[in-house]
């Protein structure tokens, strides 16, 4: 039988399924092109060794890698690629060794460029030997991984820069626990907060941090798996230390899964936030206090405001009476009669105003204050308003004066924006100090806008940012009555319409409140 490749062998048709044999032509082509392609690589440094480990061929990855031309290294040793320690101790020979045992080997190292630098090579060696068996040199491919090598080694650094950082961090207990959630990682804030030293924990069930109650009820599998399934399992809740005391934590568990999505364990950082939460606690039952003494300040003055019309009112029902009872066939005296139901009937209304405020107070707590819209003239219910408080302010000597030239149409709840007017006059009414009130009404920019100025006592500048809060009075209940209602829900129906309400106030001088109004819905400006 003839060897494939003897030039005597005929080449074979192309039909029947015959074997192709090569022509020593065609196989002169094929090396040819072969030594072609691995001259042109690049990125790979390509050459043959003899026997004794002599360069006998240099391709142009090798030349741009090692930085030698052909001349320059063909037929020298491939030891000088190695760094001096390693020639020292025979490594150069020890490979060819290895690769006459083993047929080639792999490895990766430090190499030396023609300028004496290093660059960190992947190298492989493979013999070579002809058909009959003998050795007749060596292929020798390498190469320089010195990027890859910088970016692992910074990988490496980073790695343990972060591990460091973790182990040292003193205000987080960070650990990792495996898939059944047994400790298996510990650092110096979980030590400190937990009062276990990792050889004391590492191994044991996480569960061991919970209270029993908590285990009881299987908290501690309860947030694993919500982790597992959510990715992430938080709480703010109790744990337990190593001594049994309980601390208030804020627990954070992420599942940890590979690139192929199987769960390979959890991360958990916790934080003592046990001062937070007292503070919280102080804060909040000091809220409490606040609350309760506003709220018997609020009673307090309450039952003072309800009773302050119940007295005149029953005296003057008790004077009627007696009236009644000395004259009970004679004509009785009408006029006096007449001004006394008057007295009555102006105090019944101061009642009813003050109960209808705290029902007002209770709708806007409870977000039931609703509003009736419908198309209104505010020009003349100011008018109105003005007209009807003409005999209150003769009564305190305030000259109320109106400047509303044109009717300012809008879509608005008439009775609440009545009741926003009231307030606002009745408030520079009892401030106004006996001088003279200005009302204005008049479109700005589109908006509807009201003004009531007084020249009274005025709003101290740290107290005006609260004067639109409940039950807040900004002077004193001995001389001035009121449950401080009227501005909260005057702001309130205003925000209501989507508006605002404004103040600007100087300390004796007086005080201007200003309303903004947009038209409201489906009104054109």
């Amino acid at each position: 039988m003839r060897s494939p490749l003897d030039d005597s062998q005929p080449p074979s048709s192309a039909s029947g399924g015959d074997i192709a044999y090569a022509t020593p032509h065609a196989t002169r082509d094929m090396g040819a092109q072969l030594r072609l392609f691995i001259d042109s690589v690049k990125d790979y440094a390509i050459v043959t060794l003899d026997p004794a480990g002599n360069i006998m061929s240099w391709n142009t990855g090798a030349e741009r890698i090692k930085g030698y031309r052909p001349e320059e290294i063909l037929g020298e040793h491939f030891s000088r690629f190695y760094p001096p320690e390693e020639i020292a101790r025979g490594k150069p020979q020890q490979d060819l060794e290895a690769v006459n045992r083993e047929g080639r080997i792999e490895e990766e190292g430090w190499r030396v460029r023609k300028d004496h630098s290093l660059f960190w090579a992947n190298v492989v060696i493979t013999e070579m030997r002809d058909p009959q068996g003998q050795l007749v040199g060596y292929g020798q491919v390498t190469r320089d991984f010195t990027e890859r090598k910088l970016a692992q080694e910074q990988l490496l650094q980073s790695e343990e820069r972060f591990r460091l950082l973790v182990e040292h961090i003193q205000d987080y207990a960070i650990y990792m626990l495996d898939p059944d959630g047994r400790v298996s990682t510990w650092n110096a804030g979980a030590e400190r907060f937990k009062q276990y030293k990792a050889e004391e924990i590492i191994g044991q069930h996480f569960s061991r941090f919970f209270p029993p109650e908590d285990v009881a009820r299987g908290k501690p599998w309860y947030a694993l798996q919500v982790a597992a399934n959510e990715g992430h399992f938080e709480e703010e809740a109790w744990r337990v230390r190593k001594d049994g005391s309980l601390f208030w934590a804020s627990v954070v568990i992420t599942a940890l899964r590979d690139p192929s999505g199987k769960l390979q364990g959890f991360a958990k950082v916790t934080r003592d936030i046990t001062q937070r939460k007292q503070t919280q606690e102080r804060r909040e039952l000091e809220l409490l206090r606040d609350a309760v003494r506003a709220r018997d300040e609020f009673l307090s003055v309450a039952s003072h405001e309800l009773k302050t019309p119940l007295t005149p009112l029953q005296l003057k029902l008790t004077a009627l009476l007696r009236t009644v009872e000395n004259h009970p066939s004679a004509t009785l005296p009408v006029e006096r009669i007449a001004r006394d139901l008057e007295v009555a009937r102006r105090q019944v209304r101061k009642l009813s105003d003050l109960i209808e405020d705290l029902l007002d107070v209770s709708r806007i707590s409870m977000g039931q204050l609703r509003l009736d819209r419908a198309p209104m003239d505010l020009t003349s219910l100011a008018r109105e308003v003005v007209t009807r408080y003409a005999p209150q302010s003769a009564q305190v000597g305030c000259a109320v004066t109106l400047e509303a030239a044109a009717p300012i149409e809008g879509n608005w709840d008439r009775a609440r924006m009545d009741q926003v007017i009231t307030n606002l006059l009745t408030n520079a009414l009892k401030y106004g100090a006996g001088k003279p009130v200005h009302v204005w009404v008049r479109m700005d920019a589109g908006m509807a806008v009201l003004s009531v100025k007084d020249e009274g006592i005025g709003i101290p500048l740290e107290d005006q940012p609260r004067v639109f809060e409940r039950f807040v009075r900004a002077v004193s209940e001995r001389n001035y009555g009121g449950l401080g209602l009227g501005l909260f829900i005057t702001q309130q129906i205003i925000e209501a319409h989507s508006g605002v309400v404004q103040v600007r106030s100087s300390l004796g001088e007086g005080s201007t409140f200003t309303v903004m109004l947009p038209p409201g819905p489906d009104v054109i400006p």
